[in-house]
């Protein structure tokens, strides 16, 4: 008898749920051994049937609350219980915001021993129809003769059974099962295994990704699908620079959002980083600008800038802004956007962030405040040569709270106090933390 049929032959379980660990699954033991608990909150009591046995630990899946919760909701999707692409949808909205400011709470004082001087309100959207941004997958199963689009089941690598997504932009999930009748009906329909979505103020765009060459009338069919939709169409036939566009002929490959209350019109290919929350970012840009708050006749510099989606907010509010990006596209597309906003107080540049570059010409003069926003991987070598600018302030927007805090002991070591600190619900009914901090000089 193999492993998973030994697992299979165990008899369900009675578990306490004492605790939620970092990626939402319930905590127990059994015998002084951890196991985690596929839905299930803290507080219940469920019977659960195991998955997986581990040398240190053990996974489980509830099969039936016994006491439950008064945190727990009926989840607002119908897939809850098969995709992975959400693990929270069973908690409350204030209960899901309470662990992840739980989660940030202890990064902080794990990695630096930390604790902000003040905790500031959660930032909170929509719950439903959020998601602008996402990379689906696809699978034409043979035995079933049928083909799935979706995010992975959860804890497998195989296509959730969906027909539609509570968190998708409705754009984009009301035409899920129509997109899945139009690649069911390709010749290559077993050779796509992925497609970017990626939705502006005013247009959406699909980028399918695919293996072989597609026959001309492949392509056409996703053409009419796209043009009867009034969607972008592009092609991915190998590596990201292989990202090309079918549909319009004509035009700028281009999608949109507005910041009104910033006058701004940000544009971007759709296959650029951009925030996935539209309403979210909104409030994200307010916040950090009212924590930062840059004067008329100071110099900031932007981190991790991107296409400008703080960079240009701060132009209108500063005397001089620097943004800066790893990636040489991202800041010609920061010029791009600055250009068509009439902003001549903004200039981008591209720079290896894991060097010190207070040499740089642009940098030679300091700055008084600073914005950094980098990714999962956090900015540990950046952080290093803050100090040399001379900034009063920092505002760290962060995706990982695990780097955040991290880098936050880095700061006070070289004299920054954490003064503020605070969760963002980028992404609703999961366990990705998104989270903003505030440093002075102390």
């Amino acid at each position: 008898m193999n492993r998973r049929e030994k697992t299979n032959a165990l008899p369900p379980v009675e578990l306490l749920i004492d605790g939620l660990s970092h990626e939402g699954r319930g905590l127990s033991r059994v015998d002084g051994k951890r196991i985690f608990v596929e839905n299930a909150l803290p507080g219940e009591t469920v019977l659960a049937k195991y998955s997986f046995v581990h040398k240190k630990y053990d996974e489980a899946r509830t099969l039936e609350v016994r006491e439950i919760s008064p945190d727990r909701v009926e989840p607002p999707c119908a897939h809850f219980s098969i995709c992975g692409g959400c693990s929270l949808q069973h908690m409350s909205r204030a209960a899901q915001i309470s662990f992840k400011q739980s989660v940030l709470a202890e990064h902080f004082q794990h990695f630096g021993g930390l604790a902000p001087e003040e905790w500031l309100p959660p930032l909170v959207d929509d719950t439903v129809a959020y998601r602008r941004k996402a990379r689906l997958g696809v699978k034409f199963v043979i035995k079933k003769d049928e083909l799935l689009i979706g995010f992975r089941e959860k804890q497998s690598n195989f296509i959730a059974d969906i027909k539609s997504c509570t968190i998708l932009d409705t754009r984009i999930s009301d035409r899920l099962l129509a997109l899945r009748e139009v690649i069911t009906g390709l010749a290559r329909r077993d050779r796509i295994p992925q497609i970017e979505l990626a939705a502006g103020d005013d247009g959406v765009a699909l980028v399918f990704r695919h293996m072989d060459p597609l026959p001309e009338s492949d392509v056409a069919a996703l053409v009419a699908f796209c043009a009867g939709e009034g969607w972008q169409c592009y092609l991915q036939p190998a590596g990201p620079d292989s990202v090309h566009r079918v549909h319009p002929a004509d035009g700028e490959d281009r999608l949109s959002y507005a910041l009104p209350d910033f006058g701004l019109r940000l544009y971007f290919h759709p296959m650029d980083f951009t925030q996935v929350n539209a309403g979210i970012n909104r409030r994200m840009l307010n916040l950090a600008l009212e924590l930062l708050d840059p004067q008329p006749g100071e110099r900031v510099l932007d981190l991790f800038c991107g296409l400008g989606n703080f960079t240009l907010p701060l132009a209108t509010r500063a005397g001089e802004v620097i943004g800066v990006e790893g990636v040489q596209a991202m800041a010609d597309r920061g010029m791009e956007n600055a250009r068509r906003n009439g902003l001549s107080n903004v200039s981008f540049y591209a720079q290896d962030l894991t060097a010190d570059f207070s040499h740089q010409p642009w940098a030679r003069q300091g700055f008084d405040r600073l914005l950094i926003d980098p990714p999962r991987s956090g900015a540990e070598e950046v952080v290093k040569y803050l100090p040399k600018f001379g900034a009063r302030r920092i505002v760290y927007v962060s995706c990982n709270p695990a780097t955040l805090a991290r880098d936050a002991g880095l700061l006070k070591e070289a004299g920054y106090r954490l003064v503020k600190a605070g969760v963002m619900d980028m992404f609703t009914h999961t366990t990705h933390v998104e989270s903003i901090a505030v440093f002075e000089k102390a």
